[in-house]
C-alpha cells in the first residue's frame, strides 16, 4: 500500500502561488508625471530662437580689434609724420600699437592703401582732399574698398610773387617764371589744376619750375622767379611771417575763393584776419583770404568699429586745438570729399563720441564688454521670457492633444442626435470606440490625468447616450410591426 503524500506538502505549492500572483499585482505600468517629448518640443523652439540669436549678435559684431595698427606716414620732419607720431602716443595708452611707416606725403599714402592686399600692409594713412582729382594717384587704382574717417586739418595753399602792383588772378601770372613743386608732389598738380583753369598750360609761354621749399623761395627772394606756390610743410607760419616781411614779396589774395571753392570742391576758403601772422607790423595789412584743402584720415572698409573710435578719438585731441588758421574743435569733423564717410564714423560724430562703453571703460574692457553684451542680450529678451512662459507653453501643448478628442466626441455626439441607420448608429460606436482607445494608448503625463479621466467619462457618456436611442429605436420598431 502506497503511502499518500502529506497534505502539508500542498501548502507551500499554493503559497507560491499567491505570492507569484501577488507579484505580478504590485508591477503596475510607471506614469511619468511630465511628457519628457511635448516637453523637448516646447523647450527646443525657445533655445533655438535664443541660439539663432545669439549667433547674429556674434555675427554682427566683430571680434575682438587687433593690438597693432600700420600707418603710412609722411616725410621724416613733416607734418604727417608728427602728427602720426602723437597718435601713437594716444593708442599706446589704449594697448594699441601703431607702426608708421615714412613715406613721401599724399600720394604715396593713397598708392600704399589702394594696393592690391593692402590690408596686410598698411591700416590708415592721411591723404590730402582731392588728389584723386587732379591726378595725384597711380592710374588704375581701386579705391572703393576706402573709407574716410574724416577731414583732420588743413593744409593752406600759400602764393607769393613779386610785383609792383597787387594781382587779383592768377590769370595775370601767364608769362612769367613760376615755380609749382617737384613732379609727382601735391603742391605741383594742385597748382597745375588751378593753373589749368586759368588758362595756364604747360605750352612753353609760361616757365613752371621744379622748385619747392627752400629751394622756391630763395628763387622769389634772389629773383629768379616771378611766384612760388608753397602748401603744408612748405609754407608753416614762420616761413610765412618771414616772406611778408621780405621787400617787394606779396602774399596772394583769393577774391574769386567762392568761384574756386564751387569749381574745385576740395578746396576751402581761409579767412586771414590783418595781424595774423605778425601783430607788431601788422601782417598782413589787410584781412585776406586763401584757398586750402583738407587731410582726411582714410582707412579700409573693414577697419574695426571700435578701432574707428579710437582713432577719432584721438584725433580730437591732436587737431581740436585753436590755430591761426582754424577755430577750435573745428577739427576733425565730416567734411569729406574723395571718400564716403565711413558708418561708424558717421555714428561717432552724430552722437558727440563711441559707445556707452567706450565713453567710460578702457579700451579693452569696453570691447569685451561689447562682444557680452551682444550674448546676453538675446538671452534678456528671449530665452529669459521663454523660459518664463515655458510651464503655460508645455501645459497648452498637453491639454491641446486632449481638446482635439473633444472636438471629435461633439462632431460625433452632434451626428447622433440625427436619425440613424442601425448600420450608422454601429459605426459610431465603432468610432467612439477608436476614440476612447487612442485616448487610453495615448501617452498623457500623470500631471493631467484628472483630464484625461473626465474625456473617458464623457466618452461613456456619449456611449450610453447612443445605446439609449438605439434601444429606444428598436422598440419603435416592435410596435410597429
Amino acid at each position: 500500500m502506497l503511502d499518500s503524500p502529506p497534505a502539508m506538502d500542498s501548502k507551500p505549492e499554493s503559497g507560491r502561488a499567491r505570492r507569484h500572483h501577488r507579484a505580478k499585482l504590485r508591477l503596475p505600468l510607471k506614469i511619468s508625471t511630465i511628457s519628457w517629448s511635448d516637453l523637448a518640443h516646447t523647450l527646443g523652439p525657445i533655445l533655438l530662437a535664443s541660439a539663432a540669436a545669439i549667433w547674429l549678435a556674434l555675427h554682427f559684431v566683430r571680434p575682438l580689434p587687433p593690438r597693432t595698427l600700420v600707418m603710412s606716414g609722411g616725410p621724416k620732419g613733416s607734418s604727417f609724420e608728427n602728427f602720426a607720431e602723437r597718435y601713437r602716443a594716444i593708442l599706446a595708452e589704449e594697448g594699441v600699437d601703431l607702426k608708421i611707416v615714412p613715406s613721401a606725403g599724399s600720394l604715396q599714402n593713397l598708392d600704399r592703401l589702394s594696393e592690391p592686399h593692402a590690408h596686410a600692409h598698411y591700416d590708415i594713412a592721411l591723404v590730402q582732399a582731392g588728389i584723386t582729382e587732379t591726378g595725384t594717384a597711380k592710374q588704375g587704382v581701386n579705391t572703393e574698398n576706402l573709407v574716410s574717417l574724416g577731414s583732420m586739418f588743413y593744409q593752406p595753399l600759400t602764393i607769393f610773387y613779386r610785383a609792383r602792383r597787387r594781382i587779383s588772378r592768377l590769370s595775370q601770372l601767364a608769362g612769367e617764371r613760376i615755380a609749382i613743386g617737384k613732379e609727382g608732389s601735391g603742391t605741383r598738380l594742385l597748382a597745375l589744376a588751378l593753373l589749368d583753369g586759368n588758362g595756364i598750360g604747360t605750352d612753353g609761354s609760361t616757365q613752371l619750375l621744379d622748385l619747392d621749399g627752400d629751394a622756391a623761395r630763395k628763387a622769389l627772394v634772389d629773383g629768379e622767379v616771378d611766384a612760388i606756390f608753397l602748401t603744408g610743410d612748405s609754407a608753416p607760419p614762420a616761413t610765412i611771417r618771414a616772406m611778408l616781411h621780405t621787400r617787394g614779396v606779396r602774399l596772394f589774395d583769393f577774391p574769386q575763393a567762392d568761384a574756386y571753392a564751387r569749381l574745385f570742391p576740395y578746396l576751402h576758403e581761409l579767412a586771414i584776419p590783418a595781424g595774423t601772422f605778425d601783430l607788431g607790423a601788422n601782417l598782413p595789412r589787410k584781412p585776406l583770404t586763401l584757398l586750402a584743402p583738407a587731410v582726411e584720415l582714410i582707412a579700409h572698409s573693414d577697419l574695426h568699429p571700435a578701432l574707428c573710435d579710437l582713432l577719432i578719438g584721438a584725433a580730437q585731441k591732436v587737431h581740436g586745438r585753436a590755430t591761426r588758421l582754424q577755430h577750435a574743435h573745428e577739427f576733425p569733423n565730416t567734411y569729406t570729399y574723395t571718400f564716403p564717410l565711413d558708418s561708424e564714423a558717421a555714428s561717432y560724430y552724430k552722437s558727440g563720441g563711441g559707445s556707452f562703453a567706450y565713453r567710460y571703460l578702457p579700451f579693452r574692457w569696453a570691447s569685451l564688454v561689447t562682444r557680452i553684451a551682444a550674448v546676453l542680450v538675446p538671452i534678456i529678451i528671449i530665452l529669459i521670457p521663454g523660459l518664463r512662459y515655458l510651464p503655460n507653453l508645455y501645459a497648452w501643448r498637453v491639454n491641446s492633444r486632449i481638446h482635439r478628442r473633444y472636438g471629435e466626441l461633439m462632431a460625433l455626439e452632434r451626428e447622433s442626435l440625427q436619425s440613424l441607420t442601425p448600420e450608422r448608429r454601429v459605426a459610431l460606436l465603432e468610432r467612439l470606440d477608436e476614440i476612447e482607445r487612442s485616448v487610453i494608448l495615448r501617452k498623457i503625463p500623470g500631471s493631467h490625468a484628472e483630464q484625461l479621466y473626465q474625456l473617458r467619462e464623457h466618452i461613456r457618456f456619449v456611449r450610453r447616450n447612443l445605446n439609449r436611442s438605439s434601444a429606444r429605436a428598436s422598440d419603435a420598431q416592435a410596435v410597429e410591426t
